[in-house]
């Protein structure tokens, strides 16, 4: 059972990785990260790239999620069959796609997942192999916010992820500032409420380790807090600080 199919403890944090890297990955698991999410929407990377991240990944001690832009089964096949642990589809404003998302982890008859698995060491039992994935649905517009009790009663559903910045841009508001405004938190906390009615795994993307610290206070569970270009970039810029200090 990986980090995402149970209601854990304490949060689980997260890093973000946007380009086909294994580096990235393995420095974030020895940080202590419980998780790496892959970017198939926004980032440098496709699933096939994906793929060939998570097979060199397979003995490196991080869960593994893949952000894809919607429910096409053929993408999200092609990630599980590579060993991905979760996946979380993006821009779910309905019922209807959160459910085309389920569908598209699961084979024949329960679902429209094709059976081709690439990694021996995952096995080849149908069963086995839909049991150890996870779905989350991504609510990311004010739109889904409206839809979010309904959205969170499709059967199958592992949990919610929130896109604060696209959340905040459908809302007339700057995504710089998705999580310091009023009413965007206030859409959060709503999204927070209803999952959490549901008995759903609670996911958000978090900025940075000060706002991954309170969203973990209104008591999310799963906390993407920096990518990988993010944390190269304030480690190298400390490096330099300390070298040019006097």
């Amino acid at each position: 059972m990986s980090v995402f199919q149970r209601r854990p403890q304490r949060p689980i944090w997260g890093g973000w990785v946007t380009g086909p890297t294994a580096i990235g990955p393995e420095e974030f698991a020895k940080a202590g990260y419980d998780y790496v999410g892959f970017d198939t929407q926004h980032g440098y990377l496709d699933d096939a790239d994906v793929a060939g991240v998570l097979r060199r990944l397979e003995h490196v001690p991080i869960a593994t999620a893949v952000r894809l832009p919607n429910a096409d089964p053929a993408p999200i096949g092609r990630v599980l069959d590579a060993g991905a642990d979760a996946v979380i589809i993006a821009m779910i404003e309905s019922a209807e796609q959160a459910a085309a998302a389920v569908a598209a982890t699961k084979f024949p008859p329960n679902g429209v997942r094709s059976f081709g698995p690439l990694r021996a060491s995952l096995g080849h039992d149908p069963a086995a192999l839909e049991a150890r994935v996870s779905v989350f649905a991504m609510i990311e517009t004010a739109a889904a916010v409206a839809e979010a009790v309904n959205i969170c009663a499709v059967p199958g559903l592992t949990g919610i992820y929130v896109g604060p910045a696209d959340l905040a841009i459908s809302m007339g508001v700057a995504a710089a500032g998705a999580l310091r405004d009023p009413q965007v938190l206030d859409a959060i906390k709503r999204i927070y409420r209803v999952a959490a009615s549901a008995g759903l795994v609670i996911g958000i993307h978090g900025s940075d380790g000060k706002a991954g610290n309170a969203l973990a206070k209104i008591g999310f569970q799963m906390i993407t807090l920096a990518a990988e270009s993010q944390a190269l970039r304030r480690g190298a810029a400390e490096h330099l600080r300390e070298a040019v200090a006097e």
